[in-house]
């Protein structure tokens, strides 16, 4: 059976400023590393036992009723505006409306040049690949909003990093790509006429309820704040927080440097380009808004009273650190069993990181020992953690079900850092057992798993990865 892939596109109905059609490069070899079946059901893909899938997936073959495509954005990079960026690796096949009636792209990344690659091959190496198919598939399992991976495949030729890597594609799916960069492509253009087409589609695809762009502004900034709060629950680093990372849908996209912390240190961050800290664990929550500041930057040209906008999206803007403090303390009340927070319950989860940060204690593995009250372990100083365990308690007391809560809102699993390493190595040299193994025991990363303690454990001094790179 040839592969079907019910495409229905729209993206490539906009005016060409917007995008370039663009078909992928063939690959030497391809031969597929995995393909998640789950997923292609729910996009309501068939055909999938094709023989050639591997070729389709690589780009070597062209679906029926695909329209490829590079799409166009700018974004600020690490705080610098690059007028235009523009997918310079990755190919758009095309639009599906999966079965709960939600549409997606279909992207292929790695998939070559393109008039944006600005120098570069277009294609990525196998770790990255792999990387991002083992995180976005367990953020999605820990109910964080975020781009899915569909396939990956070995592309059969090499890439020139720091040396010869194999290569490798990702099929990503996304509710979309349109990025806080593709609005301002157009405002830094001020091309009124194809920003104002953006603003139309977007809120035609996202927000169908967005009287103006005003509305539209402020439905992604309480998408955006959901999203960094459920991040920093989970101790999740994105490492690369540039506007053209920043979708409008309230998806985590590209996950090049991203890492999970281990032990909790709130400036701690991982990415080998990020020197200075700008996107650190607990500086998303402030780039988050800086981000949003660009987007309100790009939306007040369509506003017809540019004054009186710019006086209403910064008021938007200021208020936006009190609603991710919000959605934070929610988040987190959750993680000590408390459904109902009160604004007091701040200290009582400061507090407890403060006492993790000091005693250097593992982020998820302290927060799991708390669902099941046998955190004191892992504690330097018990006395300490005792004396806020009292208070804790006494706070529970009035909670009908404090560790279904907990037990719901902390992971015995994350994709940890030095096993993410591990399984890199390995899959490079042609064994991707590891890399199965992770993705079976992400995919329910709340259940306790007997046989699995190995990916529980922290890193022993030798396995702790210090810097994570991007597949650039």
């Amino acid at each position: 059976m040839t592969l079907n892939i019910p495409f229905e596109n729209t993206y490539a109905r906009l005016p060409a400023p917007m995008h370039l059609a663009q078909r992928p490069i063939p690959v030497k070899a391809p031969s597929l590393v995995a393909f998640n079946a789950d997923l292609a059901a729910e996009l309501g893909l068939t055909g999938t036992d094709d023989p050639q899938l591997a070729a389709y997936l690589a780009g070597n073959s062209i679906p029926d009723g695909a329209e490829p495509l590079a799409q166009l954005y700018a974004g600020h990079q690490f705080g610098h505006f690059n007028p235009q960026l523009g997918d310079g690796r990755a190919v758009l096949l095309g639009e599906v409306v999966d079965i709960n009636g939600i549409r997606r792209d279909i992207q292929l990344k790695g998939s070559g040049q393109t008039p944006y690659s600005r120098r570069g091959d277009g294609r990525a190496w196998l770790g990255p690949v792999l990387r991002e198919y083992v995180v976005s598939e367990a953020m999605h399992a820990l109910g964080v909003p975020t781009t899915r991976a569909l396939a990956a495949v070995r592309t059969g030729q090499e890439v020139i990093r720091e040396r010869p890597l194999p290569g490798a594609v990702l099929t990503r799916v996304a509710q979309s790509h349109i990025r806080v960069g593709t609005f301002q492509v157009f405002a830094a253009q001020r091309d009124v006429d194809s920003l104002r087409r953006l603003y139309e589609y977007t809120v035609a695809r996202h927000y169908p309820y967005a009287k103006d762009p005003g509305d539209l502004l402020q439905m992604v900034m309480d998408q955006q704040a959901e999203l960094i709060a459920h991040w920093m629950s989970f101790g999740f680093i994105h490492g690369v927080m540039n506007t053209d990372n920043c979708t409008l849908s309230g998806e985590t996209i590209d996950y090049g440097p991203c890492a999970f912390m281990d032990r909790f240190d709130p400036e701690a961050r991982y990415s080998s380009i990020d020197r200075h800290g700008r996107y650190s664990y607990s500086a998303q929550a402030d780039i988050i808004v800086w981000n949003m500041a660009q987007l309100a930057t790009s939306l007040v040209l369509l506003m017809p009273d540019t004054d009186a906008a710019v006086d209403q999206f910064t008021n938007q803007i200021n208020a936006m650190p009190y609603l991710i403090r919000a959605k934070w303390l929610a988040r987190f009340a959750a993680k000590i069993g408390i459904s109902n927070p009160a604004p007091e319950d701040s200290d009582l989860i400061g507090d407890l990181l403060n006492l993790m940060h000091h005693g250097q204690a593992d982020f998820t593995n302290t927060f799991r020992a708390l669902s099941r009250d046998t955190a004191r372990d892992q504690f330097a100083d018990r006395p300490a953690f005792d004396a806020w365990r009292a208070r804790w308690q006494d706070r529970i007391e009035a909670e009908a079900d404090p560790e279904t809560v907990m037990l719901g809102s902390n992971p015995a699993f994350i994709p940890r850092n030095h096993r993410m390493e591990q399984m890199i190595s390995a899959a490079t040299s042609g064994d991707d057992a590891l890399f199965h193994r992770l993705n079976r025991v992400l995919a329910d990363p709340f259940a306790d798993q007997p046989g699995s303690e190995d990916l529980q454990a922290p890193p022993q001094p030798a396995e702790i990865v210090r810097a994570t790179f991007c597949g650039t």
